[in-house]
């Protein structure tokens, strides 16, 4: 006799999760191979996400999407390990309509996810491992220190000039701002007000503050820079005019592995030193470098790039020979290019630069 079995079993389906990643919650979409499920919201918790779909679709293969943002990739990392073939997307890259564009809302993007991963329309970003986004967050907290030192500096400088104190001569050269002697006769200034003379004391300790804990950072990232992880790829990288010690962890850190990029132009694209181009039928127009690209990346090789013009020949040469045809700003991009092709040539072939003059 035949038993009636209430057991469902969707062994061999695959069910898409696409979800807008918000602080106290999550915007849900899931679809099957040819239906709409569900969208709703749920507490920003994957196993909560991994019990409804093992609950709702037992045996299934799941695949799940969510744009990169604030939230880093925990969520990502968690999803795998609960068997959730999971991707972070960049939300520039995600396919959207007219309609989305100006209807935005968390259930729409959720759906628009979730189509998107279904369709096949989704590239997923590289997912650093966990320990190279330790050391990551390490090399980006001294570059927001230095920036907030910055402020701090200017802050005093505007001070002073509100109160039309001028600098001593020996402190005239730029050489002499902010060495001990400057930070001594600021902190001797005999001012009218007390609340005058606590407001630069205030700045002061800020200023003593943001450089010892820049000093302190600096020191733990020399320390790193030892390390097997990062020590023969530092010296290769230093190799090149220009870059430094924190600029090399710079680049190790936020790219982890030069095998990501297949050629030259993939690198430049990602790091934004390629043009924006706008064509349309026989007209096409060659714009400034795109938006679109890693901030801090082509911050630092942009500095490293007009070091290296002035101390390698060959890209001295070549800044010189760009500035004939072009502004200088424009020139010193094309030479940032350069720099990211010695870059790679070094971490590819595990050899250090040489500089050599142009025949």
């Amino acid at each position: 006799m035949q038993t009636q079995s209430n057991k469902i079993d969707f062994n061999g389906q695959n069910i898409y999760v696409g979800f807008d990643v918000h602080l106290k919650s999550w915007m849900v979409t899931i679809l099957t191979e040819k239906l709409t499920h569900k969208t709703f919201s749920q507490p920003p918790k994957p196993e909560a996400l991994h019990h409804y779909l093992v609950k709702t679709f037992p045996g299934g293969t799941y695949y799940s999407a969510y744009e990169a943002g604030f939230c880093g990739y925990w969520i990502h990392n968690r999803l795998v390990e609960l068997g959730i073939n999971s991707i972070v997307v960049n939300p520039a890259d995600i396919p959207t309509t007219g309609k989305e564009k100006v209807m935005k809302t968390d259930p729409r993007d959720s759906v628009k996810i979730a189509r998107s991963l279904r369709n096949g329309d989704l590239k997923p970003i590289f997912v650093p491992s966990s320990s190279i986004l330790e050391d990551r967050g390490l090399v980006r907290m001294r570059a927001t220190l230095v920036k907030d030192l910055a402020r701090y500096k200017n802050r005093i400088k505007s001070f002073l000039y509100f109160h039309g104190i001028e600098y001593p001569d020996v402190f005239n050269k730029s050489q002499g701002h902010w060495s001990n002697r400057f930070v001594k006769w600021m902190e001797d200034l005999e001012l009218k007000d007390l609340t005058a003379k606590a407001t630069l004391s205030t700045l002061l300790e800020q200023i003593s503050s943001l450089r010892g804990a820049v000093l302190k950072i600096t020191k733990q990232l020399r320390e790193l820079a030892k390390t097997d992880r990062y020590k023969e790829q530092e010296m290769l990288l230093r190799s090149i005019p220009g870059v430094g010690l924190i600029t090399a962890l710079t680049i190790l850190t936020e790219i982890e592995t030069i095998d990501r990029f297949a050629n030259i132009d993939q690198l430049c694209g990602f790091i934004g030193l390629i043009p924006s181009t706008n064509s349309s039928g026989e007209k096409v127009v060659d714009g400034d470098i795109t938006p679109r690209g890693h901030s801090t990346l082509r911050t630092v090789i942009i500095e490293s790039a007009w070091t290296a013009a002035r101390h390698d020949p060959a890209l001295n040469k070549s800044y010189h020979d760009y500035c004939r045809r072009m502004e200088p700003n424009k020139a010193i991009v094309r030479i940032a290019r350069k720099v990211c092709s010695r870059i790679r040539f070094v971490l590819k072939n595990n050899q250090p630069y040489v500089c050599s003059a142009v025949k």
